[in-house]
């Protein structure tokens, strides 16, 4: 028997098309909800792609961002927005060609974009139809989704404000059962059980 402790999981921020102080909302609000060890703990690691220099779309770039800026070694969480969900699922799978680890995948409104992989993949809308429309491209595991539904930029300015079901998915039973939360809670969760 191992006594190994699990390597702590470094979390990529790959933000879509949008002002970067978005995602610094979206970062204060996960902060707001107990995550603050993102950006201020000494295991963690928090990267987050500049899509002020570079497409958010853009798999070669966000690949080219991990090698200088990741290790390897280290488990990798994904959180990406709209179009960064469309680079961000060729990076880990790229990622994955070289070597490295997806711990897991959390897609924010990433519609219309198939989500695939040898890693958990999780996905937050912001209303019913997003939901329920891009599970047609992969379910994954546990998801969640805003109700009363909320403007796309503002799943991710203010996950601590949207209220929604989040979608457990029980594998052995073949069912679902859904609990009333913010989507900063539902993240919150997902970053321990992947940390």
């Amino acid at each position: 028997m191992s006594s190994r402790l699990p390597v702590p999981s470094d979390v990529v921020i790959c933000p879509g098309i949008h002002e970067p102080q978005l995602t610094q909302d979206f970062l204060t609000a996960l902060q707001g909800n107990k995550i603050a060890h993102l950006s201020t703990g000494s295991t963690q690691k928090l990267l987050i792609f500049p899509t002020q220099e570079y497409p958010a779309y853009s798999t070669l770039h966000i690949l080219q961002f991990l090698q200088r800026h990741a290790s390897q070694t280290t488990p990798i969480v994904f959180i990406s927005f709209s179009a960064g969900v469309a680079g961000a699922i060729g990076a880990a799978w790229g990622w994955e060609m070289l070597g490295g680890q997806v711990k897991a995948f959390i897609a924010f409104d990433g519609w219309g974009v198939p989500l695939q992989g040898k890693f958990p993949i999780h996905r937050v809308s912001h209303d019913y139809f997003t939901h329920w429309s891009s599970a047609l491209l992969g379910t994954g595991e546990d998801s969640f989704y805003a109700d009363p539904a909320i403007e796309h930029l503002d799943l991710w300015r203010s996950p601590d404000s949207c209220q929604g079901w989040w979608v457990q998915r029980i594998a052995a039973e073949k069912t679902e059962q859904r609990l009333y939360t913010t989507a900063a809670q539902f993240v919150n969760y997902l970053l321990h059980l992947y940390k």
